[in-house]
């Protein structure tokens, strides 16, 4: 059964002439493809095992997630994530743990060992060669997910015949109360003293009990804590039909090679030279348990209908065509930053893939591959903030994957701030003020609702203020237009008609209405947008930068759209309240006028620099444009300033053009790993938790902006607006109007520019850094 149905957008593979630079070589070792979509110059390669889960690699197909290591004794154990295992706290739970005995070891004295991850296959492989028991043996393990289909393999191919035993671990054995409650779990109020009155009770995982040559375990949501009580409080109840906690199943079941039962945990192949185990992974909802595993058993019997060698093939495939999407490869004699940078990345990239195709959005707080921590509840279920959805978090990873063309990966982010939060919205705004309308609460589970630490627990109802009590995000409305933003992005890119008037015009008409009311004009017929905030920064402002420059942009782009497609009443009512935006805030430093956090700014509570939103996300003020001074005195001028996490100043130094800034930072970032992790890529904790999913976003985007930057008010393309001269490279970008732009750089200069189609070459417009 194929587990994704996505739109074929991939580009053919072009034929590319060997290029590659003898200065790259020299510093790295290695040689870059012959074929420049091949990334296994980035692969992650390690010769010796691991203790335990800090060791790990993650792989994944999209919906299920791995971590994958070889512990000292041979055992190959890896933790499951799944996009939908929503457990009956509303926490992101993983699926389990699986341990692979292989008999003979993989690990044994004079062995030498292999473990690598193979981006190209979108696989890990553990090879073991060396003297056992007096005979050369040769042990070649495979763990991978299948890109089409929802089960992982363990396949044996080795010289001499092996039995692999797989065994299920549970740590969900008990109904556990966890000693500490997050800022987004479901039941928390710290309006209590101890903030404990309504505990997190995760209730444990069940074992199959059946008569089969297989095993298998679920977790059965028979509770849904928070759900109904969170929704009555919002005056949200009438909104839903039903509860999306309650009677989700989650779970897997393992096969193999001509396997047997050994007891309800273990599963074992008879010895040979090739086998393999496949451990299947589904969710339904709402779902009994004997439903879910009837579902299950229907899903591994028709994709065992399909040849295995066949899915493995179709699974290499889509790995093939994933990376020739596109790429950006960069090496220096004199730099070694430059490797570091494309190396992190192709690995983040590949993180994206391996999380990115499931029914939700990724958790920024760690997506799929999270680890037990010591001293932290819940084992690998834990991650700080918790289950809940921030937007400026969760946007991150999003940011770079049109350049990418990794289109289908936004698919889920769509469906779930533009489908049914966007209906609960419409909602929200009608029941809390009377008119017609959305608007994007910062915090939301992933069925709309708000934090309850955030919205607080007075009732709507009993409230003269509907709004959320907490200050961090009260008048925090910029989601709004950034959705709409990057919807305009992705039909610009894509030219899907059906995504722009069906999804992206409905949500920005709303989007409008909602401060077209909520706020009213002053004397000048502006709009006096007070109260308000700039971003969780500052907290009393009139005329906040985010919000302002975020509708600017969108009313400027839809008014650019052509007639053919948008209506005329739309399009009098997009002019008319583009006339009712105030002016970019602007203020006085000592390098001149700069762009401002808010017209009027008080009460400084966070580390962010929204007065720079004009510039990213909404490229108002940026290459090409004009005032790009006002953009280049606020970034010297900004209060704080970094380098990691969701920290954006990588991204507004390289829309702005300072080259050596962005390079300086970019190459620090891509070193910000957790050095407790032994994965290169597993960045954090920072602000959020390992892997950090908006570290990882924030150094996409910010390296594909030194190559390549579309103009979103015009078909203009800039090249090489912040990248450095001393570093030399390939790539492979997509851009608006179904382009790929495609080079060579040597020397900060452009060679064999290659433009798809051909008349968007026009439009290029070269602009090489300034060091």
């Amino acid at each position: 059964m194929k587990l994704f149905d996505f739109q074929k957008r991939i580009s053919a593979m072009a034929v590319i002439s060997f290029f590659f630079f003898l200065t790259g070589c020299k510093q790295n070792g290695k040689i870059p493809a012959k074929n420049l979509a091949d990334p296994s110059v980035y692969n992650v390669t390690w010769d010796s095992p691991s203790k335990d889960a800090f060791g790990s690699m993650p792989e994944g197909n999209g919906d299920i997630g791995l971590n994958v290591w070889v512990e000292n004794n041979g055992d190959v154990c890896f933790l499951i994530g799944k996009t939908d295992a929503w457990g009956d706290n509303g926490r992101l739970l993983k699926v389990g743990k699986v341990r692979v005995q292989c008999d003979p070891p993989l690990v044994f004295p004079g062995a030498r060992f292999k473990q690598e991850l193979d981006l190209a296959s979108g696989a890990v492989r553990i090879n073991a060669k060396g003297q056992y028991q007096g005979k050369p043996v040769d042990f070649g393990l495979e763990v991978l997910v299948d890109a089409n289909h929802p089960v992982i393999y363990v396949t044996n191919n080795s010289s001499v015949p092996v039995k692999m035993r797989a065994g299920i671990e549970l740590w969900r054995t008990q109904p556990d109360t966890l000693p500490e409650i997050n800022v987004s779990d479901l039941m928390e109020d710290r309006s209590k003293p101890d903030h404990m009155h309504k505990p997190v009770v995760v209730e444990p995982d069940n074992i199959i009990n059946g008569s089969g040559d297989y095993i298998g375990w679920y977790h059965f949501n028979k509770k849904s804590a928070g759900f109904e009580l969170i929704n009555k409080v919002q005056g949200l109840s009438e909104f839903f039909q039903q509860d999306p906690i309650l009677h989700r199943t989650f779970g897997a079941i393992i096969t193999g090679t001509g396997a047997k039962k050994l007891d309800n945990f273990t599963v074992e192949t008879p010895p040979s030279k090739k086998s393999h185990l496949s451990i299947f992974v589904f969710t339904s909802q709402p779902s009994t348990p004997e439903e879910w595993q009837k579902s299950i058993e229907e899903v591994i019997a028709e994709t065992d209908e399909m040849p295995f060698d066949k899915r493995i093939k179709e699974h290499k495939d889509w790995w093939k065509a994933f990376w020739n999407k596109s790429w950006i490869h960069a090496r220096s004699d004199t730099d070694t930053g430059a490797f570091k940078v494309a190396k992190a990345y192709a690995l983040q990239r590949f993180i994206d893939a391996s999380a990115g195709r499931g029914r939700y959005p990724i958790k920024f707080n760690g997506s799929l591959f999270t680890v037990p921590h010591p001293g932290k509840p819940g084992g690998p279920d834990y991650r700080r903030w918790g289950p809940g959805y921030w937007w400026q978090n969760t946007r991150l990873p999003y940011l770079s994957m049109c350049a990418t063309g990794d289109y289908e990966f936004m698919h889920p982010f769509f469906n779930m701030y533009a489908g049914e939060i966007y209906k609960l919205g419409k909602y929200r705004t009608k029941k809390y003020f009377g008119f017609d309308g959305v608007y994007y609460p910062e915090c939301m589970y992933f069925w709309g609702a708000v934090f309850p630490e955030t919205y607080g627990w007075t009732p709507m109802e009993k409230r003269k203020d509907p709004l959320q009590v907490s200050g961090y995000h009260k008048w925090e409305w910029v989601s709004g237009p950034e959705l709409v933003f990057m919807m305009l992005d992705y039909y610009d890119y894509t030219g899907d008609t059906t995504f722009l008037l069906g999804k992206t015009i409905p949500v920005a008409n709303d989007v409008i209405r909602f401060f077209d009311h909520y706020y009213k004009t002053g004397s000048d017929g502006k709009l006096v947008m007070h109260p308000s905030q700039s971003a969780e920064t500052w907290w009393d402002c009139t005329n906040p930068m985010p919000e302002i420059s975020g509708l600017r942009a969108i009313v400027k782009r839809l008014l650019n759209l052509s007639e053919a497609v948008t209506a005329a009443p739309d399009r009098e009512y997009w002019k008319t309240f583009m006339k009712k935006i105030p002016g970019l805030p602007l203020r006085e430093t000592p390098d001149g006028v700069a762009l401002a956090p808010a017209q009027r700014f008080e009460e400084k509570h966070n580390v962010e620099n929204p007065e720079l939103y004009a510039v990213f996300p909404f490229r108002l003020i940026a290459l090409g444009n004009p005032h790009l001074e006002w953009g280049i005195n606020a970034l010297k001028n900004r209060w704080d300033k970094g380098d990691f996490g969701w920290r954006q100043d990588d991204i507004f130094m390289t829309y702005l053009g300072l080259t050596d800034q962005a390079r300086e930072y970019l190459v620090r970032r891509a070193g910000s790993y957790d050095k407790k992790m032994r994965f290169p890529a597993f960045w954090g904790p920072n602000y959020d938790w390992t892997p950090d999913q908006d570290h990882g976003g924030i150094l996409m985007k910010a390296f594909q902006s030194m190559i390549l930057q579309p103009d979103p008010y015009s078909r203009k393309l800039y090249l090489l607006p912040a990248w450095p001269q001393n570093w030399n490279g390939e790539f492979k970008l997509h851009a608006p109007y179904h382009t790929v732009v495609e080079g060579i750089i040597r020397n900060g200069e452009i060679e064999d520019l290659k433009v798809t189609p051909a008349s968007r070459k026009k439009d290029i417009i070269i602009k090489p850094a300034k060091n």
